[in-house]
C-alpha cells in the first residue's frame, strides 16, 4: 500500500518514462514535494479575501433613516431653545407639569424603553467580558469623581440645602445616553460608552441612592430605599422590557427602532425644560426684587442677577461638569488608556442622566428647588459636552496609543 501510495504521487510522464527505475530512489524528492504542497496554503486565503472583498453590502440605510439620526444629534439644540422659552413664556410646559411628578416618572421610562430595545444583553455580556477593565475603571471613576466634586462645590459655594442636595444628586446620577452621541462625535471609543452606561444605570439602582444618603443626608433627610424603588421601576424596568422587546417582538423593534434615538432626546428635552420652566417663576420674582431695590445700569443688574441664587446654581452645575470632563481625562491617561478610550471616559464622567435627577428629585424631595440643579444641567452639561466633542473631532486621535495592549483591558 506504501508504495502505491509513493507512485500515485509521482508525476505520470516522470512513471511511465522510469517504469524501470526502482520506486525507493524517488522517496525522498516525492515527500519533499508532498510537503510543499502541504505547507503553501497562501493562494486559497488569498481567494477567500478577494471573495469576501467583492460581496456587496447587506444593506444601505435609508436616507430617512440618516435625517432621524441627524435630527437626534441636535439634542443641545432643542435643550437651549427649549430653555429659552422656558425662561421667556414658562406657562409653554403649564401642560406638562400639572401632571408632574408622574409625567415625569413615566417620560423617563419612555427613555429608557428607547435604550432597551436597542440594547442585546448577550452582546452587552460578551464585550463585559472582553473588556473588564477598561469598563470597571469607567464605572469607578464615574461613581467617586462626581460625587466627590459635588459635595465640594456646594461646600465651597455655600449653597443651601435644596440646592447642595440638587447638586449632589446630580453628581450621583450614572452617565446619560446624550453621552453616547458626544463619544461619537468625539471620535472616541463608542462600544465602550456604550456599556459604562449600561453598567452605570444598573448601579444606579443601589450606587444613586446610597451615595446620595451618605454625602447629602447631613442636609435634609434621604429617603434612600425610596430612591432605589424609583430608579428601579422607571430605569431598570423599562430598559430590560425593551430587551425582551427586541427578542419577542424583532419585526416591531426594527420598524421603531429608527424613531427611538429622536424620540428620546424630544423627551429628555421636554423634561429638562419643563422643571426648569417650574423654577424659573420663583427664580425671577428673587431678580424682580432685586431690581426694585437697584437704580443700577442693567449691566450691573445682570451681574447682581448671577450673583445671586440663579448665578450659583449656573456656576455650581458648571464647575460639576467642568470638573468631570478634566479630571475623568486624566484619571484614564493616568491609567494608561489609549486616546480614544480617554475621550470615552471622560465624556461618561462627565455628562450625567439628568432626567433621572429630576424624576427622583421631583418625586422625594418636597422643596422644588431641589430639582432645579438637575434640570438646568441638561442645557449646560450638553453645551460643554458638545463643544469638547467638536472639539476633539477636529484631532485625531494618536494611532500608537490606540491599540490593544494600551486598551487596559489586558490588565485583568
Amino acid at each position: 500500500m506504501s508504495l502505491s501510495v509513493c507512485l500515485n504521487s509521482l508525476p505520470s510522464s516522470f512513471t511511465q518514462s522510469h517504469s524501470t527505475i526502482p520506486v525507493l530512489k524517488p522517496r525522498n524528492p516525492t515527500i519533499f514535494h508532498t510537503r510543499k504542497l502541504l505547507i503553501k496554503p497562501h493562494p486559497i486565503r488569498s481567494v477567500q479575501e478577494q471573495f469576501d472583498h467583492q460581496q456587496p453590502p447587506t444593506r444601505t440605510t435609508p436616507k430617512w433613516e440618516n435625517i432621524l439620526s441627524d435630527a437626534a444629534s441636535l439634542y443641545p439644540l432643542y435643550v437651549t431653545a427649549g430653555g429659552v422659552v422656558a425662561c421667556v413664556k414658562p406657562s409653554v410646559f403649564g401642560w406638562f407639569v400639572e401632571r408632574g411628578p408622574a409625567s415625569y416618572s413615566l417620560s423617563l421610562g419612555l427613555i429608557m424603553l428607547s435604550m432597551g430595545i436597542t440594547l442585546k444583553l448577550r452582546d452587552f455580556f460578551n464585550l463585559f467580558l472582553d473588556r473588564p477593565f477598561s469598563i470597571l475603571f469607567g464605572c469607578l471613576a464615574q461613581y467617586t469623581i462626581m460625587p466627590t466634586f459635588g459635595l465640594i462645590i456646594s461646600k465651597a459655594l455655600r449653597l443651601s440645602p435644596s440646592l447642595s442636595v440638587g447638586l449632589i444628586l446630580l453628581a450621583c446620577c450614572p452617565s446619560g445616553t446624550a453621552s453616547n452621541v458626544v463619544t461619537l462625535i468625539a471620535q472616541g471609543d463608542i462600544p465602550l460608552s456604550i456599556v459604562v452606561t449600561i453598567c452605570t444605570t444598573f448601579g444606579a439602582v443601589i450606587l444613586t441612592p446610597l451615595l446620595t444618603k451618605i454625602l447629602a443626608g447631613a442636609y435634609v433627610p434621604v429617603n434612600a430605599a425610596g430612591l432605589s424603588i424609583s430608579t428601579l421601576q422607571v430605569v431598570i424596568g423599562p430598559i430590560l422590557l425593551g430587551s425582551y422587546m427586541q427578542t419577542m417582538f424583532p419585526q416591531v423593534v426594527k420598524a421603531i427602532t429608527p424613531f427611538s434615538p429622536l424620540f428620546a432626546v424630544l423627551t429628555s428635552s421636554l423634561l429638562a425644560c419643563s422643571v426648569f420652566s417650574e423654577n424659573v417663576v420663583r427664580l425671577k420674582s428673587s431678580m424682580v426684587s432685586a431690581s426694585l431695590a437697584s437704580d443700577a445700569s442693567p449691566f450691573l443688574k445682570i451681574q447682581s442677577h448671577l450673583s445671586g441664587e440663579f448665578g450659583l446654581v449656573m456656576l455650581s452645575v458648571l464647575l460639576l461638569h467642568l470638573a468631570g470632563f478634566l479630571v475623568g481625562y486624566i484619571a484614564a491617561s493616568i491609567a494608561g488608556f489609549g486616546e480614544r478610550q480617554r475621550r470615552a471616559i471622560s465624556v461618561e464622567v462627565g455628562m450625567q442622566n439628568s432626567s433621572l435627577g429630576v424624576v427622583l428629585a421631583t418625586a422625594h424631595f418636597p422643596s422644588p428647588m431641589v430639582a432645579l440643579p438637575p434640570a438646568m444641567s441638561a442645557v449646560i452639561m450638553n453645551i460643554i459636552g458638545s463643544s469638547l466633542g467638536f472639539f476633539w473631532r477636529n484631532i485625531d486621535p494618536s494611532e500608537s496609543n490606540n491599540n490593544p495592549e494600551t486598551d487596559g483591558s489586558k490588565q485583568c
